[in-house]
């Protein structure tokens, strides 16, 4: 189990297209294998949270995305016994604007897929999961 001595900062992005689906990909890697979860990662020392979103969103789909709106913050510990980690995620929302996502890092994601927020997947990545419920309240923490 690989111990962090402070908790790490996720980002997250919530994309959705013109019929209100959300991109969720199928995680492959790290923790949370098997899951669902938005396009994201780790936020870089230098880097605003929506220059992260931009980056992970470009490196992990090809979608260029703009228009950032904070929409979440969670603590996310589901992972904390079996892995170690703690992560403070932050949910992004941001503008999609076109294109067809593609698995950039298929080590990491398996594929990407539009969901309806009425008909998501079963096993969502904690993170992701956080986000839409605090999405769907209309609060950024809780």
């Amino acid at each position: 189990m690989t111990q962090y001595p402070y908790p790490r900062i996720g980002i997250g992005v919530m994309i959705q297209n013109e019929q209100g689906e959300v991109l969720l990909g199928l995680r492959k890697s790290s923790h949370g294998t098997g899951e669902w979860s938005f396009p994201g990662g780790h936020l870089e020392m230098g880097e605003t949270m929506f220059e992260c979103a931009k980056r992970e969103v470009a490196e992990e789909t090809g979608l260029v995305v703009d228009d950032f709106e904070l929409i979440s913050v969670a603590d996310e510990l589901r992972y904390y016994e079996s892995d170690g980690k703690h992560y403070v995620n932050i949910g992004i929302k941001a503008k999609y604007a076109g294109g067809e996502p593609q698995p950039l890092e298929p080590d990491k994601c398996a594929e990407w897929q539009w969901f309806s927020l009425d008909a998501l997947p079963e096993k969502l990545f904690q993170g992701t999961e956080l986000t839409i419920t605090n999405f769907k309240r209309g609060k950024i923490y809780g």
